[in-house]
């Protein structure tokens, strides 16, 4: 069914068989047992959106969660996803667009009328808003901003004001602090009284000195079971602060490592200035992986709706780097060429050696990055890792060549030279696994003390590594023994 259907006559349009009953409980039927989009209500909201159905169009998307209404802006054309916004009111506009890949909300924001959206902005925390008015681009920002009112507007602004992937640019600005000599009760009544001035969802309260820094923190758990004459300085615990400056997986860090549901976030000279809360952290532990997966792998996330050659333009520049790395391994290839030609058989083992060298590597180094991302490796103890990674890799190589040596002496068992080009092959198996394990440590903590991203760069060496000692060993270890 197409777009064109909305331009049928009533009779034609009726003459169309219906996707499916739409059943009562819409949001039930919506997600599958994963919370993914049921495809077949994917296929209900096109239908709705073909008829022109403006009506069942509002009731299937006022099923979903705005996260849900989000992941199925991915699922939709452009035209689609622009009929959808149109059936938004703007409280659920701005949940949906804080949600939305960056990819896609680029796109989405570009199609909102700037009144509409600096509306719907409004509803949001400052931090959410700022992460929204980023994408925009300068002119339709400044519009967006202008059509603000004066209060969020420069929250935004100072916001924005902060380095990409900052605490600064992670924290929301709204916080509810007090000071020491209030008590219980008071707190709760300006809790009552603060109404939207107060932080949609908030876990603690900051107490503050005279100079606005904070001196600890009452749980809000601990508050309400504590009575109203109870002083906060009583109830308070020490906090752990967050810089303004803090890069974000420093802060995941924290999170992780102290089991924090939200923290305070404090300027260069320790005033308190917002605070992070664990469903941002989320978002950025989440966000991290990807990056680093999408870094072992060479490439980058061109979203869901990327054309070809945003693909490619993501993923060709790692091939080329890829090509010239090979082409020096395979230098060795060259080097030792009239051996080959002498005895075939090495141009038959040689890519299972760098093969197998390879994954080693690749296994090694995963383990590194994953280590060096949650602090597990470090300085301190990098020679007993890099000692323990030799030791496993010596094992697994004696038993690879092991097996691979009497498989290829039962292979080549009717030639003169089968038993040297076993060992031959079990010593270069031994020798290719040993350094891609060694390698696998090293290349991620170098890049790391460098100042650069091991998750990015440490795979090419590595892949390097092993294919050029692969090729190099095999080579070597014949033209001492066999040739």
């Amino acid at each position: 069914m197409t777009r064109e259907t909305a331009d049928l006559t009533e009779d034609e349009t009726l003459a169309i068989p219906a996707i499916a009953a739409v059943p009562e409980d819409l949001e039930d039927m919506a997600l599958e047992d994963d919370y993914g989009l049921a495809p077949e209500y994917v296929e209900m909201v096109i239908d709705a959106a073909d008829r022109g159905d403006s009506e069942r169009l509002r009731e299937l998307l006022g099923a979903l969660h705005p996260a849900d209404v989000a992941d199925l802006m991915g699922f939709l054309t452009a035209d689609y996803r622009e009929e959808v916004i149109e059936h938004l009111n703007p409280e659920d506009l701005a949940e949906v667009l804080s949600e939305l890949d960056t990819n896609l909300r680029e796109e989405v924001l570009e199609s909102v009328p700037s009144a509409t959206l600096a509306k719907a902005l409004e509803e949001l925390d400052s931090d959410d808003a700022a992460d929204v008015i980023d994408d925009l681009e300068d002119d339709k920002r400044g519009e967006v901003l202008a059509a603000m009112p004066d209060a969020e507007r420069a929250a935004i602004e100072t916001t924005l004001s902060y380095g990409d992937e900052t605490a600064g640019r992670l924290m929301q600005r709204e916080v509810l602090a007090a000071p020491q000599f209030w008590t219980v009760g008071q707190t709760i009544d300006h809790v009552r009284s603060a109404g939207d001035e107060l932080p949609e969802l908030f876990f603690d309260v900051y107490i503050v000195d005279p100079s606005y820094k904070p001196v600890g923190g009452a749980p809000i758990s601990r508050l309400l079971r504590a009575p109203r004459e109870t002083l906060l300085a009583d109830l308070m615990e020490p906090v752990t602060e967050i810089p303004v400056t803090m890069d974000q997986e420093d802060v995941a860090f924290i999170f992780d490592k102290y089991h924090l549901i939200s923290a305070p976030v404090v300027d260069t000279g320790g005033r308190l200035v917002g605070q992070i809360t664990v469903d941002d952290v989320v978002g950025v532990i989440q966000e991290e992986a990807e990056e680093d997966i999408l870094a072992l792998a060479g490439g980058s996330d061109a979203g869901r709706d990327a054309g070809v050659i945003d693909i490619v333009r993501s993923r060709l520049p790692w091939l080329l780097l890829n090509l010239v790395t090979e082409a020096v391994a395979v230098s060795a290839i060259a080097f030792f060429q009239d051996e080959i030609a002498k005895l075939v058989a090495l141009a038959v083992l040689m890519p299972i050696v760098s093969s197998l060298g390879g994954n080693a590597g690749t296994q090694t180094l995963a383990v590194a990055v994953r280590a060096l991302a949650a602090r597990e490796l470090s300085s301190a103890n990098a020679w007993r890792v890099i000692r323990r990674e030799a030791t496993v890799g010596a094992v697994n190589g004696v038993t690879l060549a092991l097996v691979m040596g009497f498989a290829t002496f039962i292979f080549y068992h009717n030639q003169p030279h089968a038993f040297r080009l076993a060992i031959v092959v079990g010593l270069a198996l031994v020798a290719n696994i040993v350094t891609a394990a060694i390698g696998g440590i090293l290349a991620p903590l170098a890049l790391e003390k460098m100042g650069r991203d091991p998750a990015v760069s440490s795979s090419v060496f590595v892949t390097f590594l092993t294919d050029f000692m692969g090729f190099f060993a095999v080579l070597t270890i014949a033209a001492l023994i066999l040739l």
